[in-house]
């Protein structure tokens, strides 16, 4: 039950079931790497957006949980996004502002999660 998987980028991304589903809990499950590429994929823009608005970002974590449907197909029903944002003098409302848009605009996997998940987000700026 572990499946390595190439992408169009060229990179290898492992994947692993649990042991009571035959697998060897040896890398992340398919739908653990769903969630991970959607919080990567939105910090991204959070940072983009926020640079490209004169913002001095000097990190953005994403800490996503989520609860999926009880039965087959056990999509993602509730996802939370907490943000963390590191930097100096942060603007509050620029954050916010980059958070919503990439929600709304930008980030492809979150929103394509929208169409089955109820997404909510929340934030925390760190002065550095």
């Amino acid at each position: 039950m572990t499946f390595l998987a190439e992408t169009s980028s060229n990179h290898v991304v492992a994947m692993d079931g649990a042991p009571d589903g035959g697998g060897r809990n040896l890398a992340p499950r398919p739908m653990e790497l769903v969630l991970v590429g959607t919080g990567g994929c939105t910090a991204y823009d959070v940072v983009v957006i926020l640079k490209k608005s004169g913002q001095d970002v000097r990190g953005c974590e994403v800490k996503v949980t989520s609860e999926r449907a009880p039965t087959d197909p056990k999509v993602f029903t509730k996802i939370h996004l907490h943000f963390v944002v590191r930097g100096r003098g942060l603007k509050r409302n620029l954050v916010e502002q980059a958070i919503r848009l990439s929600h709304e605009k930008y980030c492809s996997a979150s929103i394509m999660l929208g169409k089955t998940a109820e997404i909510t987000k929340d934030f925390e700026l760190i002065a550095d």
